[in-house]
């Protein structure tokens, strides 16, 4: 039997990128998924495709940083579906690279609002289903500055991943006698438009210039980690809460610099790394840069 057979699974964030991959590789082991984003075209989309590879899927728009459609979503799933029995929140929004008080404040907010209120959102939502069950699993997604370390001319969304931790942890410790599985996972660099598609402060996108060499070493695709996921959401983790999976380990960021090393020592050409910067001017004049 498929590693997920017959499970109902809501994943925000999941008509492109790691959201997606998570959705189809769910839905590979036999999940019945239910995708959304704040597009309702890009979710029209990402549910024909995966009914055209014969998967079980629905989905709906839905705005994470607003209560009101997150419950409408977990709405959604028990109509069609009868209940869920896992919740992932992977809604995520990267914001601007740049200083923090040169970054406008009502995007630092976005990425407040879509980050930290969407995991809260979608966390208490899933729990109120969970916890009269004592059953079901909630997944958090992470991202840089997971381990809780600063992460300079990303704050918003640094410290949005530092807090998503220790909000998972906490809801762990708190309920780790309900028979609910709560879980959070780093899946490290992807290949996905998160990386390949930044805005960056008007006077500072010369430090992503770095960025193509550092995908080529560390970024891996998406269905990668999305594996993890699967993990997460199976009987393999039943009776179990408060797991933690760091899928950026040691031995991958090694081996992805040794094979960029050789490639520059061989002289070999680099594979062509598609990436776009798009500027926005900054909310306050420009520092002098040593």
């Amino acid at each position: 039997m498929a590693a997920l057979q017959d499970k109902a699974i809501v994943i925000t964030g999941s008509t492109r990128g790691f959201g997606f991959a998570i959705a189809r590789a769910c839905a590979d082991e036999g999940a019945r998924v239910v995708v959304s984003s704040r597009s309702a075209d890009a979710v029209e989309r990402a549910v024909n495709e995966l009914r055209a590879a014969e998967h079980t899927a629905t989905g709906m728009p839905c705005d994470v940083g607003d209560l009101a459609q997150v419950e409408a979503l977990a709405a959604h799933a028990v109509e069609t579906f009868g209940r869920f029995d896992v919740w992932i929140n992977n809604a995520g929004y990267a914001g601007l690279y740049g200083p923090t008080a040169h970054v406008p404040p009502q995007l630092f907010m976005r990425t407040v609002q879509t980050n930290i209120g969407g995991t809260f959102h979608g966390s208490i939502v899933a729990l109120a289903a969970f916890l009269p069950a004592r059953k079901g699993k909630l997944i958090n997604v992470l991202g840089r500055g997971w381990e809780c370390k600063p992460v300079p001319m990303q704050n918003a969304y640094g410290g949005s991943k530092s807090w998503e931790r220790i909000f998972t942890m906490t809801m762990a410790k708190e309920y780790k006698e309900s028979g609910v599985g709560i879980f959070a996972i780093n899946p490290g660099m992807m290949s996905t438009e998160m990386l390949t598609d930044v805005t960056a402060v008007s006077g500072y996108e010369g430090d992503l210039k770095a960025m193509p060499t550092i995908l080529r070493m560390w970024a891996k695709p998406p269905e990668v980690p999305a594996q993890k996921v699967v993990w997460l959401a199976s009987s393999a983790t039943d009776g179990k809460t408060g797991l933690l999976v760091n899928a950026m380990t040691r031995s991958l960021m090694l081996s992805g610099a040794l094979r960029e090393g050789w490639r520059r020592l061989a002289r070999q050409p680099a594979p062509p790394t598609e990436m776009k910067v798009a500027v926005i001017p900054a909310a306050l004049p420009l520092m002098r840069r040593r």
